[in-house]
């Protein structure tokens, strides 16, 4: 059923799961092997089948940023303190700075290209 593309944009799971029913190994083998239900399987084929999701575009590019880090330089424009975020998020003062710091990096790296 899915000889006919192109292996590259599949993911590793994907292309392991298309790989063993092309073998002919039947799906409660498969999902035995994976630890997962046969319905696991069956959904696997049935996406990787889908137009439009690939693996490879799906990767972040440079300067995109997390949710967490999107909502953590908002809230900190706004006026939030790292401590009040820190709260909120239950992390660490210093690791919502990290997370900031990050992101104004990828920002401004991603505005010099």
């Amino acid at each position: 059923m899915m000889g006919d593309m192109p292996n590259e944009r599949l993911r590793p799971i994907e292309r392991r799961v298309l790989a063993l029913k092309e073998e002919g190994v039947p799906d409660s083998e498969i999902a035995r092997r994976f630890r997962r239900g046969p319905r696991f399987i069956e959904q696997v084929e049935e996406l990787a089948a889908l137009d439009g999701r690939d693996a490879k575009r799906r990767r972040r590019r440079d300067g995109s940023l997390r949710p967490v880090e999107r909502r953590i330089l908002t809230l900190r424009e706004r006026g939030v303190s790292t401590d009040e975020l820190a709260e909120r998020f239950r992390r660490s003062p210093d690791f919502v700075a990290r997370v900031e710091r990050l992101a104004r990096y990828k920002l401004r790296r991603a505005a010099r290209r």
